[in-house]
């Protein structure tokens, strides 16, 4: 069972980034076999050999497959290193692509101020939560407070982007749910002032609430974003996330206002 779900799992990833469903049953047949003529792949990958020599040729023209041409023809896949390397490349090459033309395009109309600092905005799924949160700590001049109620976001790359912010002047406060969590937070990100927060209301206060509140972000006292999830380390599109911006915006007081009451370490004898 797991051969068949790896199989199918590699087939749908290939086939997101951008090959055609024989294409990708082709070349992951070839992952399979030293080399391989056409019978050999459609026999082993349910692609009809009369289609099998169209997919190679495609697979072929994206550097991913090489031809001995015998008879009958022959064909291998690249490493599958030299393979996930190419398919990187060709991702980010369209994706740097896509941005400059969004980017080109005129806008329809102009973003108003009350628009951009009173609203308040929803977002699901951690990576785009995540891509957020990296964004948002890139705008930080002044100071960054960023409660960590997970190990699960704690990723390197938002480490990375918190050690930025101080690079460029910003004072750090976070907290952490956990002692564990906490010296590794230490350990990567310099000149910070990292504690396990004292804010219990993190975890769901009620004996039914299973939501746990997974980061809260202020950047600059201006800027707020608090995610929540069902299960810290689930799915991608369980966490969803609200934010806003402006100092008078209502979320972004209110959460200010109830951090402030628990910016403190557990082990603090003020907190009762």
């Amino acid at each position: 069972m797991d051969d068949i779900s790896n199989t199918e799992q590699a087939i749908e990833l290939l086939q997101g980034l951008g090959l055609k469903e024989y294409e990708a049953k082709a070349f992951v047949a070839l992952t399979r076999l030293p080399q391989a003529t056409a019978k050999e792949i459609s026999d082993i990958s349910e692609v009809p050999r009369t289609r099998v020599y169209d997919a190679v040729r495609v697979l072929e023209s994206k550097g991913l497959v090489e031809i001995q041409h015998a008879n009958p023809q022959q064909f291998r896949a690249v490493a599958i290193d030299e393979a996930a390397e190419t398919l990187r490349d060709e991702y980010e090459a369209k994706t740097d692509t896509l941005r400059r033309r969004l980017e080109e395009i005129e806008p329809a109309s102009q973003a108003t101020e009350a628009e951009s600092t009173h609203e308040v905005w929803a977002l699901t799924g951690r990576t785009a939560i995540d891509n957020r949160t990296k964004q948002l700590l890139g705008e930080a001049e002044e100071e960054v407070v960023l409660i960590l109620g997970t190990e699960a976001v704690a990723t390197e790359s938002l480490l990375e982007a918190v050690s930025e912010a101080r690079g460029r002047g910003a004072t750090l406060v976070i907290g952490t749910v956990s002692e564990p969590l906490r010296d590794r937070v230490e350990s990567t990100v310099s000149e910070a002032e990292v504690f396990v927060s004292g804010l219990e209301w993190l975890h769901g206060a009620l004996p039914d609430d299973d939501t746990e509140i997974t980061r809260i972000l202020l950047v600059d006292r201006s800027t707020i974003l608090v995610s929540t999830a069902h299960d810290s380390d689930g799915a991608d599109g369980d966490e969803q996330a609200v934010f806003g911006r402006g100092f008078d915006n209502g979320l972004v007081t209110i959460v200010r206002r109830l951090m402030a009451t628990g910016l403190l370490p557990v082990e603090d004898p003020g907190i009762s």
